[in-house]
């Protein structure tokens, strides 16, 4: 505290004006570039200065005032004060000295004629916000400046011009970058008789460029993600007699709205394409038909909601930010609450800065649906429960009459589908390629293309080559109308599907005495073989007619009786093919069910060719003209694609019949599966969706002010590529009523962030607009493209440059801290917080494993601390498996594992006001005092600064509409704790306890 009136004095805490002229007074150029601001750092203010006052008198002389300092501005030719800052209230004495110092910033635009007034207040009641003004004092920044010492003492002055006291302002310095952190040449051996080591410069250089380009107000990546930037500036004393330079800001981000929109649109694109795939199954039987109609009603409603809520998103108009008030507005459900990030920079008196960012968003959570029914987590066990159940009622039937899918089968049938969307898509893709190269008459290409075709159609037939897909499609069959009408004695009740609604769930099952015998009667698994082996030998068709080609090509001397030589062999070869069962279906002769597929543009056949057509019983042969055979090769020496182009048709049409016949039998196994239940399955699904699309808007805030901030740190960004991002969230909250539902939301929520991946892209352009993040994917995983300025896409390694898929781990710990938890503690149940803090416990530990196999310890960064990681760890594992009440140190230790693990921090709380305020708040300070030495006398104090006067207020403005002056803002008094978070006396615990009581006695009495 001393160290205010010594400013002058010491080489490390001169006013920045020292380093900007050799003569005292400056001259109004030197003013006017000095007030220009630093163009290497725009967060930097352009003028810093702190008070303190002295020799405060009251009206009543037997109390003390607590005192602030309100500080406004005004520039000609403006004839109005513009209020710009205040202080903290210092309580109980004459002569405080203030930690907040007061900064303004490029955007202030004040100049050497500002006129800044310090008016001083008392309060008299902090929770009622009751004061009054002491007295008043003024100044012009050019004096300031000018003066020798760059402070000034000034008399202040009540209302009635009579002396209240003195107030004294003292400049921080503001020199350039460069000369704030000395080089090493100036460093001195020793400080404070203390020896210094040589400082690497090439490190300092990496820093500056790191901080140069991290400003979340100027650098192109932040700027286009975050607005709204707030800012405050401390300064705290150290323990070895020097001070810390912390600059909080908080800022809102545009993706609070922009992800949303984004998301909902593939969810709607997604649900229809699933209308559609039932859409195509085709005609069914009148019992099949009718399921699948109830079905798609399902469907449809669902979707409706989704158009609805995406018209909703792109007619919003408000703010990059959902109030707390909102929280249950059906138009804004995918939006999450009061998000924003949290950044505290913290300079040393050397000059290096350090950069803590948290991101705070209130509790995802479906509030618009309500948690009368509870949260996600018993949802989902419902659900599963009801499925379980359909099953065991499935399997109490006899297998004669009855449809009955194991859950593993339906999981493996999405894999199916999945994995047939992206095979077919591939091969279609290689094939074009293969055609194209043919024409380019390139055999390295020709060559490649063909090894990367053949394996993804192999792939293909592999997947399809499965006695789950045969039994599908011999469901599907059987549910054909001829299939029906084909029977020999048909029966009204032979042959059902019955349906019925049991709890607003959709219920069906198939009846009959033959259901399940009459399937094998009609259909063999032969019959399907036969399709997917048309695949294969389409496939070695090719092969053999690339390979002819390629000797050709190479041996042009080769002589006529090889080739026949080559041919007899090949034909020997499909006559042993025949033997072993392989039809040829001619795809043009298919069905309208199987559509084959278009030949590329790009490689169209000469006008006299034409489409081969294939016999069932015969297969092609190499030897037929119209496959390219040796006369019609003959015939155009120079035209490779018009040898190739009738095999890749035939692959390609093959192929795009047994994708289709595979995907419709699966979509109809679907159908089956989730038709009992499917009302309570979208239902469960939407509210799922809400969750996620808030939690995954925040992951993707925070990954980006991740990457931006470590895009030089080498080991960070290794640690990504290899075993990917550590998200660790933190909940703080209770287990009781409404909150215990949010929490389910929540834990399920951050759980399905596993399926989430990154990629890291260059940015197309240098607007805003191309600078922001892409969402693409469905439920079963979603991929994320950061866009990056060329710049810093540079500064990347090859692993991420290339496109690999950057992973996510998310951690979630969630400790109660309010009333309620106490109750929840004393009478209900706790065991979901302890069951979500020991999974996530475990995964952490499973993280570091990984970490320490693959990866050295120097890609972590440095701490000040002296516990080891495995200790931490530890400490944290005893924490988690205590039952302790309100147990914060769950959390602290939780967060500096995240931090020194180089993961991504997130607070929430059921709004992110008052309880995120204290958490981030408190862990400001923890930080500030255990790595940068703040004293331990300040702490209190440095507290009760950041929550009383810190970024954290714009958020009670922000939510109560900016209706509040920034001087009403206080927190509620009852969340002023510091250590643990809050503590309740034992007596406010005994009157809250019986007033709950009898409160809950009369409403049931009432009812």
């Amino acid at each position: 505290m001393a160290g205010l009136r010594e400013r002058g004095g010491s080489r490390i805490q001169r006013p920045w004006s020292v380093y900007r002229a050799s003569t005292f007074e400056l001259s109004n150029e030197m003013i006017g570039l000095a007030l220009a601001g630093n163009s290497q750092d725009p967060d930097e203010p352009v003028l810093e200065f702190s008070v303190a006052c002295t020799d405060l008198l009251t009206p009543a002389l037997d109390r003390k005032p607590n005192s602030f300092v309100a500080v406004s501005c005004t520039t000609p030719p403006q004839a109005f004060w513009t209020k710009h800052a205040q202080t903290e209230v210092i309580e109980g004495t004459s002569n405080p000295i203030f930690l907040s110092s007061i900064a303004f910033f490029q955007d202030s635009n004040i100049n050497q004629q500002t006129q800044v007034k310090l008016a001083v207040y008392d309060v008299k009641d902090r929770s009622q916000g009751t004061m009054y003004m002491l007295g008043s004092a003024l100044f012009p920044v050019k004096e300031l400046l000018q003066e020798r010492s760059h402070r000034l003492d000034l008399e202040l002055r009540s209302a009635e011009n009579q002396r209240v006291g003195n107030v004294t302002i003292a400049a921080w310095q503001m020199e350039e970058r460069q000369d704030q952190r000395m080089s090493v040449g100036r460093l001195p051996d020793s400080i404070n008789g203390r020896t210094m080591l040589p400082v690497d410069e090439s490190l300092a250089e990496s820093m500056g460029v790191r901080i140069k380009y991290s400003s979340l107000c100027k650098d192109t990546l932040l700027r286009s993600v975050f607005g709204g930037t707030m800012s405050r500036m401390y300064r705290f004393p150290t323990t070895d007699g020097n001070h810390l330079r912390v600059l909080e800001q908080m800022a809102e981000s545009v993706l609070s709205l922009n992800i949303p929109r984004q998301f909902v649109k593939l969810l709607l694109e997604e649900d229809a394409s699933r209308v559609c795939e039932l859409e195509e199954l085709g005609e069914l039987s009148p019992c099949w038909e009718n399921l699948r109609r109830q079905i798609v009603s399902q469907y449809q409603t669902i979707i409706l909601a989704y158009q609805e809520t995406l018209t909703d998103l792109n007619d919003y108009r408000g703010p990059s930010f959902k109030a707390s008030n909102l929280k249950a507005e059906r138009k804004l459900e995918f939006m999450p609450t009061n998000l924003h990030v949290q950044r505290m920079r913290v300079q040393d008196e050397l000059g290096f800065e350090h950069t803590y960012d948290v991101i705070t968003i209130g509790a995802p959570a479906a509030h618009c649906q309500g948690f009368k029914n509870s949260g996600l987590r018993k949802l989902i066990q419902k659900f599963e429960e009801a499925k379980k159940h359909e099953y065991e009622e499935g399997c109490a039937l006899s297998s004669s009459q009855s449809i009955v899918y194991i859950p593993q089968d339906i999981v493996r049938a999405k894999e199916i589908i999945a994995h047939i969307n992206t095979l077919k898509t591939q091969v279609s893709y290689y094939a074009e390629r293969l055609s194209r190269a043919a024409k380019d008459r390139s055999a390295s290409g020709l060559e490649r293309t063909l090894a990367i075709l053949a394996d993804k159609t192999r792939q293909l037939v592999t997947v399809c080559d499965c006695k789950l897909l045969a039994s599908a499609i011999q469901a599907l069959n059987a549910a054909r109308p001829e299939y029906i009408a084909s029977k020999a004695s048909p029966s009204a009740d032979s042959e059902q599907v019955v349906l019925r609604n049991d709890q607003d769930t959709l219920l069906a099952k198939w009846s009959g005495r033959n259901s399940r015998s009459s399937l094998h009667a009609d259909w063999h698994e032969e019959e399907w073989e036969k399709v997917w082996l048309n695949v294969d030998k389409s496939l070695e068709c090719i092969i053999q007619r690339v390979d002819k080609l390629l000797q050709k090509e190479r041996r042009p001397s080769v002589s006529s009786q090889d080739s026949s030589q080559m041919d007899l062999q090949g034909g020997a070869t499909k006559k042993d093919d025949e033997k072993g069962g392989a039809f040829w279906i001619n795809p043009g002769s298919q069905s309208q069910d199987s559509p084959s597929s278009q030949p590329p543009p790009s490689s169209s056949p000469p006008p006299s060719s034409s489409p081969p057509a294939l016999s069932s019983a015969h297969p092609p042969s190499p030897e037929k003209e119209s496959y390219g055979s040796p006369s019609a090769e003959e015939a155009y020496p120079g035209e490779w694609s018009e040898a190739l182009y009738p095999l890749l048709t035939t692959l390609t049409e093959c192929v795009a019949m047994m994708s289709d016949t595979a995907k419709k039998s699966m979509v109809f196994l679907l159908m089956q599966d989730s038709a009992p239940t499917i009302a309570m399955d979208l239902s469960l699904q939407y509210r799922r969706d809400v969750v996620f699309c808030q939690t995954l808007t925040a992951l993707i805030c925070g990954f980006i002010i991740k990457l931006r901030n470590c895009l030089r740190d080498n080991g960070f960004l290794r640690q990504l590529y290899t075993i990917g991002l550590l998200a660790q969230f933190e909940s703080l909250l209770s287990t009781y009523g409404e909150e215990l539902a949010m929490l389910e939301d929540m834990s399920v929520g951050i759980m399905d962030l596993r399926n989430v991946t990154f990629k890291v892209t260059q940015a197309t352009g240098s607007s805003a607009p191309d600078m922001l993040p892409i969402i693409t994917g469905n439920r079963d995983g979603f991929n994320v493209r950061i866009p990056l300025p060329g710049t810093m896409f540079d500064a990347l390694p090859r692993e991420i440059q290339s496109g690999m898929l950057l992973r996510v781990q998310p951690v979630h710990f969630n400790v109660g801290i309010n009333e309620q938890q106490t109750l929840a503690e004393k009478f209900g149940d706790t065991s979901l917080q302890e069951i979500i803090n020991l999974e996530s416990l475990s995964r952490l530990n499973s993280y570091y494993e990984q970490f320490k196999e693959v990866l050295p310890e120097d890609c972590l960064p440095r701490s000040r601390s002296q516990t080891c990681l495995p200790e931490l760890l530890r400490f944290l594992g005893q924490n988690v498996h205590a039952r302790k009440n309100k147990n914060v140190d769950i959390l602290w230790q939780a967060a500096e594992i995240c931090r020194r693990l180089n993961g991504v921090r997130f607070t929430s709380c059921k709004s992110a006001k008052d309880r995120t305020a204290m958490s981030v708040t408190l862990e400001q300070c923890l930080i500030l005092q255990h790595e940068h030495g703040m004293a331990p006398q300040v702490f209190t104090q440095a507290l009760d600064c950041m929550r009383s006067i810190g970024t954290r207020e714009g958020v009670i403005q922000k939510n109560l509409s900016g209706l509040l002056p920034v001087r009403d803002f206080r927190l509620d008094p009852s969340l002023l704790y510091s250590l643990p978070l809050l503590a309740l006396s034992p007596n406010l615990l005994v009157v809250w306890i019986f007033l709950s009581v009898a409160y809950f006695l009369a409403k049931l009495r009432c009812s």
